[in-house]
């Protein structure tokens, strides 16, 4: 793998476009105790200063850990397409309804009750570190490649990883 260390606005875009094309993240919370709490949650949108958006539910076990440690980590898996992202940084819990509703669509009436409800809130993720890999190549390239790596003993180029200075 090839190394690419990006900054500023370079990561911030990197960040958006990995996010954009895997969109479920591993959202860990209470990162400082064990076990960790961990859920799958589905991104709304990266705004353009590069925080990440969540909708989730006021009463819910990972509101609850960010009021108490704003510290999270975002993990972002897409084996099939080998795009992968960690992300660390802050949350914030945002309960204003005008932000809500803009970010609010019908599929979220799965696991919560409208964008006016309550109990619907908003996460705003701002990103502090991430570390990336990617690879513009399908899972079955890049396989062949590390076969052919282990029997001619050269290096393949099988992506890009780095870290995302934001």
């Amino acid at each position: 793998m090839s190394t690419e260390n990006l900054y500023n606005k370079e990561a911030q875009d990197k960040l958006r476009k990995i996010v954009d094309e895997v969109s479920v993240a591993m959202m860990a919370t209470n990162i400082g105790s064990k076990p960790l709490s961990v859920i799958p949650m589905d991104t709304k949108k990266v705004d353009e200063d590069g925080n990440i958006w969540f909708l989730s539910g006021a009463d819910s076990d990972h509101n609850r850990d960010i009021k108490n440690d704003k510290n999270i980590q975002l993990l972002y898996s897409s084996p099939s397409d080998m795009k992968f992202l960690s992300v660390y940084g802050n949350a914030e819990i945002i309960t204003d309804n005008s932000l809500i509703s803009k970010i609010y669509d019908k599929a979220d009436n799965a696991y919560l009750n409208g964008a006016d409800n309550p109990n619907t809130t908003a996460i705003k993720f701002y990103p502090k570190e991430a570390v990336y890999w990617d690879s513009d190549e399908n899972k079955i390239v890049v396989l062949f490649k590390i076969v052919k790596a282990a029997l001619s003993g050269k290096n393949q180029d099988i992506g890009t990883t780095g870290s995302l200075k934001l």
